[in-house]
């Protein structure tokens, strides 16, 4: 029996490197070596118990690899090609998946459909910080690399950058529109890309770091607000003459933050 090195959680405060077998390809399925990964901040709050996951999980959900092997059905890639898997990792046939909700994604019981939420890697199945994972439904979930990038290029596209993304997408924001973005971590600079590239006309970035400040600049943000001198809420208000914004992200999950949404008009 082959096997790999895998970090596993054990219990809270406890991931050991431990040797696994490697997994059994199904019919739908793909087998991608990992040629890199993160450790994301997730992976932090299941080391500390903070998220519940079961002992025994390999954890991460952020891979970059190649292609090892494909399921007998999998069509549209082929075994060698560079690949990156999304941390959310839907069958692509339940309601939700169809109804373009795939983060909502569920499986299958013997009462019927179960919802369980898409993010399965590290928290439903065995993740990627190993040197192999298996991708379920990989026509689903998998997407090649262009030629041309690196693994760090493309690193953050499972997970961080489609989330940041996904903030913009789900806040409809259209051409013309004025956007404020609280915190501007991994994911809330992500959000200000996203925004920009959706085509905002105005985009107000809120955060308490300089350099994360300037990198919003860089990232698209016209301008920006260190909560830490000045009320946000107050300066949005004063920068748009008092009409508010189109729409509002944010991106740290904090109660406070949440509340400042109240901007939008």
């Amino acid at each position: 029996m082959r096997t790999m090195k895998a970090a596993v959680f054990v219990s809270p405060g406890r991931i050991e490197l431990d040797e696994r077998p490697i997994p059994e390809v199904g019919p739908l399925d793909a087998l991608v070596r990992i040629t890199t990964t993160t450790i994301c901040g997730t992976d932090v709050h299941i080391l500390k118990g903070e998220y519940p996951v079961r002992s025994g999980l390999i954890v991460g959900h952020e891979p970059v690899g190649v292609i090892e092997k494909l399921g007998s059905a999998v069509q549209g890639y082929r075994e060698g090609q560079r690949v990156v898997a999304g941390a959310i990792c839907p069958s692509g046939y339940s309601y939700a998946s169809l109804d373009g909700d795939h983060a909502q994604d569920g499986v299958g019981s013997p009462h019927g459909w179960k919802p369980i939420g898409g993010w399965k890697f590290g928290n439903t199945i065995d993740g990627c910080q190993a040197e192999y994972v298996l991708v379920p439904s990989a026509m689903a979930n998998l997407a090649p690399v262009p030629a041309g990038l690196t693994d760090e290029e493309v690193l953050m596209c499972p997970d961080i950058m489609s989330t940041g993304f996904g903030g913009a997408e789900r806040a409809n924001i259209r051409i013309g529109d004025t956007v404020a973005i609280f915190a501007q971590g991994p994911i809330g600079l992500c959000a200000t890309a996203g925004a920009n590239l959706r085509g905002a006309t105005r985009i107000i970035a809120v955060d308490g770091v300089p350099e994360r400040l300037e990198m919003a600049k860089r990232m698209g943000a016209d301008h920006v607000v260190n909560f830490r001198s000045e009320d946000p809420v107050e300066q949005i208000m004063k920068l748009t003459d008092g009409r508010g914004v189109d729409a509002a992200i944010e991106a740290l999950g904090t109660q406070t933050t949440f509340e400042r949404d109240a901007i939008v008009r």
